[in-house]
């Protein structure tokens, strides 16, 4: 089975050689499909660099950052018109230890539609501080009663799904730009009925390079993005602004003025 990872990177220069290593090393079969958004640090020369060395790596450079989400749409296409059976999803910055990479694969290759890398089941935790790991329970909990969530961990970027539930789910037409795309993709998963699996990581906070998580724009957007879904979702017949707006969009029309780029 044709396997891809997607890892979107922006400023990771002090992460992306020694990731790429280690995916070489525990996961030699699995193609790594890195979306660069212009990183001014030259993270995606770095990578092309590392490509030509070990092989089965592909570099995609965009022309700036233009959101996480957008990155993942434009790595899952590529990777579902390629031919890829199984897509894989991980961040670049170690958070997400690359040997579980194979668990996450090796469930949906043994028939999971989709497998999760979850701090919120036994044996699951976050290498956090004290407020760090409340301000995710509570999004996470909001997430899952708001929208009816199979997932205990909603925004876990720690994934690997068969190539056709990304289809079946419309991954193109998902519209959230920055962390909050996490959610959006598994309510739609919620809404479709696939088999989802957790299992238990640690994730483990940053060690080089800085995080690009603005905490309390996150909250926010957050907050009322997974409300107007919410409400959506309970109340079909909604008209005016909140119903005609596309999901995310209104949300995010109230947090930023209009013309101000999404830096998720």
């Amino acid at each position: 089975m044709k396997t891809v990872v997607v890892i979107p990177t922006y400023q990771e220069g002090d992460n992306i050689e020694r990731l790429l290593r280690e995916l070489h090393r525990v996961a030699p079969e699995v193609s790594v499909l890195i979306v660069d958004d212009n990183s001014p640090d030259g993270t995606g020369r770095v990578a092309e660099r590392v490509a030509a060395e070990l092989g089965g790596i592909e570099v995609i450079h965009r022309a700036g950052k233009a959101g996480l989400g957008a990155a993942y749409r434009h790595g899952f296409r590529h990777a579902l018109d390629s031919g890829a059976d199984v897509i894989a999803q991980m961040d670049a910055d170690f958070s997400h230890d690359p040997e579980v990479l194979p668990q996450l694969i090796g469930r949906v290759r043994d028939g999971a539609d989709v497998a999760v890398g979850s701090r919120y089941v036994p044996g699951g935790a976050a290498d956090w501080t004290w407020f760090r790991r409340q301000l995710s329970g509570w999004g996470n909990g909001y997430a899952r009663a708001m929208l009816r969530l199979k997932m205990r961990d909603a925004t876990t970027a720690f994934r690997a799904y068969r190539a056709p539930v990304l289809e079946k789910i419309d991954i193109d037409g998902t519209t959230a730009n920055g962390y909050l795309f996490q959610i959006e993709t598994a309510f739609r998963l919620s809404d479709v009925g696939v088999d989802i699996v957790e299992v238990p990581i640690t994730f483990i906070d940053r060690v080089a390079g800085a995080s690009k998580m603005a905490v309390v724009r996150t909250m926010v957007e957050t907050e009322l993005r997974v409300t107007w879904w919410g409400l959506a979702l309970r109340l079909p017949g909604l008209t005016g602004r909140l119903r005609a707006t596309p999901p995310g969009r209104y949300a995010e029309s109230l947090i930023r003025p209009t013309g101000t780029p999404d830096r998720g």
